[in-house]
């Protein structure tokens, strides 16, 4: 998945006339507000910059002063009406109390135009969603003047939990069927017309964030996407959308670090789970991915820019009938260093590309051969088996021809073909590619170049 374009510090003058709501039902009671069409003092949106019943996910909190059920605010919940304006007065109400809990409550399918949700908030907020979420019925339906980029977001909040059993709908389906998308040409060309589609919910600035135990579907572009962002705890969550809708990655995350996604289901268009430049630190573990584009850092280095990814290990996981396994992609032309990256115990199952490092990542069939790269060092591959689609090598390392990658390992890979009357196996394929086979592989991985090379391109360090 190409990554958004940077976003700049986007917001506008906040509202000039703030309303700030009475808070009543201090011990577990409703908050009942005396109007419920006031002002917000949150902006409008930026510009660009298997299924199962989830149980109710509660992280343990001092005991809340106030519950705020977005219906007192006078939030209809029939799926229809827009209930924006009320949620936007329970948010700012909310956020003025320590330990506060906005409630989205079981039974109910909120509408909600695209919005902001700004803090800082006083500590202990938690956005508790057991109802529905909807958005916009496409884009016809979108507000005119809203940007097309994102849905719902959440800034410059410091210790924020999003939690429960309900579900976020994004409403994708006539997104996705929008004429710029890829399959609507031929051989996968698009035709002209808008594109932009929006993020169903986006962090950004957020520290210390815990999301964990909705179920997400459908969004139009990206479900879930953390920019800026440090100290996130993703747990338990159940992303969902069709095999080919275009570009619905289930995680993306871009300039953050400290990252831990658990436990958690995706089944979607695109990459599972996708790591954008600025990522440190991140630790994935026990997921279940597919059908979908697999687990991806990148892709990096577009439009000749510096990428730094370093600290990424994925763990204990099951990738099954996707078009990649465990990918990193880089464009030509950029510059920057991804290192330090860990795969184990991953099992794959049908899997067209189980292990891919691919350093000419084009999107279309005219990119330009360039000489510089992001550099790609270090990187382990123990205990990937299972099964992979015999159309694609199980193993492909395709670095670049200035630049190559370095001290690539690989230990206990056993991978066979998912069908056993397959006539033509292709053999793995090495590029440019340094490294070495701590045990024989399944295939046998004959290609790696030996030691170190010669010379190399210089990568400044100090920049990542």
């Amino acid at each position: 998945m190409v990554s958004s374009c940077p976003v700049p510090l986007f917001y506008s003058v906040l509202s000039c006339f703030l309303f700030v709501m009475p808070l009543q039902g201090r011990l577990h009671g409703w908050v009942q507000p005396n109007h419920l069409h006031a002002f917000s003092r949150i902006s409008l949106p930026p510009a660009p910059a298997p299924v199962a019943v989830s149980p109710s996910y509660n992280v343990p909190q001092p005991d809340s002063k106030a519950v705020f059920d977005v219906r007192a605010f006078g939030a209809l919940g029939d799926g229809v009406a827009d209930d924006t304006i009320a949620f936007k007065s329970a948010w700012d109400a909310a956020c003025q109390v320590e330990y506060a809990k906005l409630l989205v409550p079981n039974g109910y399918s909120f509408m909600l135009q695209p919005a902001i949700f700004s803090g800082p908030c006083k500590q202990g907020f938690v956005l508790q969603i057991e109802g529905t979420l909807v958005a916009p019925d496409g884009p016809d339906s979108w507000p005119r003047n809203s940007s097309r980029r994102q849905w719902l977001i959440f800034y410059r909040m410091n210790g924020m939990v999003v939690q429960g059993g309900g579900v976020i709908d994004g409403k994708g389906d006539k997104w996705w069927n929008l004429p710029c998308k890829p399959h609507r040409g031929i051989d996968g060309t698009t035709l002209p017309g808008p594109c932009d589609s929006p993020v169903a919910v986006r962090f950004f600035g957020i520290s210390t964030l815990t999301v964990q135990g909705m179920r997400v579907i459908n969004s139009p572009q990206f479900h879930f996407r953390f920019d800026n962002c440090q100290d996130v705890h993703i747990d338990s969550l159940q992303i969902q959308s069709p095999a080919q809708s275009p570009n619905t990655d289930g995680i993306h995350v871009e300039n953050t670090r400290d990252v831990k996604i658990y436990d958690s289901i995706i089944s979607n268009g695109d990459d599972c789970i996708s790591i954008g430049a600025g990522s440190h630190n991140i630790d994935i573990k026990n997921m279940t991915c597919g059908p979908s584009h697999g687990i991806s850092i990148g892709s990096l280095g577009v439009h000749n820019s510096r990428a730094c990814v370093s600290n990424i290990t994925v763990t204990n996981s099951v990738i099954k009938h996707s078009d990649n396994g465990v990918r990193i992609k880089t464009w030509q032309g950029g510059s920057g260093l991804v290192t330090g990256v860990t795969f184990s115990d991953i099992h794959m199952d049908t899997v067209r590309n189980p292990i891919i490092i691919d350093q000419y990542y084009c999107m279309t069939k005219n990119c330009r051969n360039q000489t510089s790269s992001v550099s790609i060092s270090d990187v382990s591959y123990s205990d990937i088996k299972g099964t992979f689609d015999t159309r694609s090598p199980a193993v492909r390392f395709a670095c670049s021809d200035t630049n190559p990658c370095t001290n690539i390992s690989l230990s206990g890979v056993e991978l066979l073909p998912a069908t056993v009357d397959a006539k033509h196996v292709l053999d793995p394929f090495c590029w440019n590619v340094y490294g070495t086979q701590q045990t024989i592989s399944v295939p046998p991985v004959l290609c790696f170049l030996d030691g170190m090379p010669l010379s190399l391109l210089p990568v400044d360090a100090g920049q990542c």
